[in-house]
């Protein structure tokens, strides 16, 4: 789908609010949009901001096409002025964001908008479809790339994604998240992640025996030859084939074999065989590759169990993040403008986790300046500077009598402008750029918050400020 063609794709409701607001005279009331998620998928300790690029683009090119204006003509339910408006229809917000590979918490704003309502209202889906989906990707990715201990990891999961767009974007949220390549082969071409892969059990099944498969496969790809040996007995014919093709084809034209795959069975036993196998055959370069719908926790366990793979290919449990497949990013009014000034806005809950946090706001992270790790996040109004120069006292915003006061700390804000009056202030890192920044931040975060169950829990604070403006409006909404 072209970008100029996600005009449309926003709920409905989105349009009968702005044809409302366009009635009742509010069309260029300012106002202020967070996005935010609540829980971190996997019950994990952070997850991974990613998809920004794809809204820079959306945003550039957002426009309603005749053909657009027409269809929602014929529903005959919105003003004539309305129609006009989206004909003529321009992106003028603010925006904010945290950059691609941050490491991201609950309850922050990642994404801040600040514009007319009528606009800010309208781009609510394709933002949060757009976030939600990279960044639940590469979350997931993360956490199978850490889990596999330095070892590559290659994305498989094309095939059973959700839709086009689910495989091509997964694979770049992926790669943001760690892997080193894709299956995918249009993700090069528009990317440039490398696609990896050499061949299916279908190939070696074509020919008469798997001997004559590897071999041709062998004299076609002698310097990129990674074999499938699972087709029909890993240890007593795979292997062997392998091996014998390495040794006849392979090394006489003037190549090392790259690799064997397995893709079925039991990795940590049959990788550890074949490892002694290949050793004793003369090929301790060749690299063994597993894959068969393996996600973090299987990847940890035959890591644990001495599996001798040196790379892993990983399919639908990643595309898809099969374990937790929805992020939860929200997008919540947390200001109005009136005569120049910010008026805070709060949605009340019974359940306190959907309360939201009010007012026109920037995120800090502090940082020890000693160690380099991150101490906590803080939530502050747009305007406050953090003063990093002496002692700081943070605190749970709801369990106000757990506090800590902080020394010798660096603060740094991490929503930065990315829009300005409709126009891109913001230069988009190369995706290896993204990959390599993300890898860093997250060399910040204590070890006890990289744990798969039961991760420290990273502080998110409020200033004292910002608190205490939520704390009255809180009070005030609570005697409606």
């Amino acid at each position: 789908m072209k970008v100029n063609k996600l005009a449309m794709l926003t709920d409905f409701y989105e349009l009968t609010m702005g044809n409302g607001y366009l009635l009742s005279g509010k069309m260029d009331q300012i106002v202020c949009f967070d996005m935010f998620f609540r829980k971190v998928p996997d019950d994990g300790g952070f997850a991974i901001m990613a998809g920004l690029d794809q809204i820079i683009r959306y945003l550039k090119d957002l426009k309603f096409e005749k053909e657009d204006i027409a269809f929602l003509r014929e529903k005959a339910i919105f003003d004539e002025k309305f129609y006009d408006y989206l004909e003529n229809f321009k992106f003028s917000c603010d925006v904010w964001a945290m950059p691609e590979g941050t490491p991201i918490f609950p309850n922050e704003p990642i994404f801040v908008v600040t514009g007319p309502v009528i606009q800010a209202q309208l781009i609510e889906t394709v933002v949060l479809l757009t976030l939600n989906h990279q960044s639940l990707i590469a979350t997931k990715a993360n956490r199978i790339v850490r889990a596999a201990q330095g070892r590559a990891v290659m994305e498989f999961g094309s095939r059973r994604a959700h839709g086009y767009d689910g495989a091509v974007l997964g694979a770049r949220a992926a790669f943001i998240g760690g892997c080193i390549g894709t299956s995918c082969t249009v993700v090069e071409q528009i990317f440039g992640i490398p696609a990896m892969g050499t061949m299916a059990h279908s190939w070696i099944q074509m020919y008469d025996s798997e001997y004559e498969a590897f071999k041709t496969y062998g004299s076609v790809y002698p310097d990129n030859c990674t074999l499938l040996v699972d087709t029909y007995n890993v240890l007593k014919s795979g292997v062997p084939n392998a091996i014998k093709v390495f040794k006849e084809v392979v090394v006489p034209l003037g190549f090392r074999p790259k690799g064997i795959r397995i893709d079925s069975g039991d990795i940590t036993y049959l990788s550890k065989e074949a490892r002694k196998m290949l050793d004793d055959a003369g090929f301790e370069d060749c690299k063994i590759v597993a894959s068969n719908s393996l996600d973090e926790y299987i990847i940890r366990d035959i890591i644990i169990q001495g599996a001798k793979v040196d790379t892993f290919g990983v399919g639908e449990r990643l595309i898809t993040s099969k374990s937790e497949p929805v992020f939860g990013g929200v997008y919540k009014l947390s200001a109005v403008q009136k005569d120049g000034e910010w008026v805070p806005k709060m949605k009340l809950s019974e359940n306190i986790s959907k309360t939201t946090i009010p007012g026109f706001k920037q995120v800090w992270r502090l940082f020890d300046r000693t160690t380099g790790k991150a101490i906590s996040d803080l939530i502050t109004h747009h305007e406050e500077v953090v003063d990093d120069s002496g002692a700081y006292t943070i605190f749970d915003p709801e369990q106000t009598w757990k506090q800590k006061t902080i020394e010798n700390f660096i603060a740094k804000p991490l929503l930065i402008p990315v829009f300005k009056n409709g126009e891109c202030v913001y230069e988009t890192p190369t995706l290896q750029e993204i990959q390599a920044f993300c890898m860093k931040q997250i060399e910040t975060l204590w070890e006890e918050a990289l744990r798969f169950e039961n991760p420290h829990g990273y502080y998110v604070d409020l200033s004292q400020k910002l608190w205490d403006c939520r704390d009255r409006l809180r009070k005030s909404m609570s005697s409606i």
